[in-house]
């Protein structure tokens, strides 16, 4: 079976450069890398911290997510020690701090959406008063 990466298509652009735009829809398209995102920089660093953090995480999706991350230049893989068992930390790069204030800012949109959604029915009302006031029609 073929699967079609969304990741493979943008690391093919020309001359290897990755397309920013392309990398933000396929982090925030990801509701996992999102939230790994979240995860490290709120400071934590061990594949065991982020699978406890995460119900429903399977190791084999956060591996692959991690791996994305990391080609990307967002997230940066350490490994400590030589022999087995060895000591895996993920850290945000400078890149992954700058990348933040994008899903920081897609937050802010969110809840002012939210926001505005919450008070719509207020909104239509005051909408249909208007239109109301304009043709001279009373309710």
């Amino acid at each position: 079976m073929v699967r079609s990466d969304p990741v493979a298509r943008v690391e093919a652009e020309p001359n290897n450069e990755i397309q920013v735009a392309a990398m933000v829809e396929s982090v925030v398209g990801c509701k996992w890398s999102v939230r790994l995102l979240q995860l490290c920089a709120e400071d934590h660093r061990r594949p065991s911290a982020f699978l406890r953090a995460c119900s429903g995480l399977s190791a084999k999706v956060m591996n692959e997510r991690l791996h994305k991350l990391t080609r990307f230049g967002i997230v940066q893989r350490t490994v400590c020690g030589e022999k087995p068992p060895v000591e895996v930390e993920y850290r945000l790069t400078p890149f992954g701090y700058r990348f933040m204030t994008i899903l920081e800012e897609i937050r802010r949109l969110q809840e002012a959406v939210d926001r505005e959604a919450m008070s719509a029915p207020d909104a239509m009302q005051g909408e249909s008063n208007r239109a109301d006031n304009l043709t001279g029609r009373r309710r």
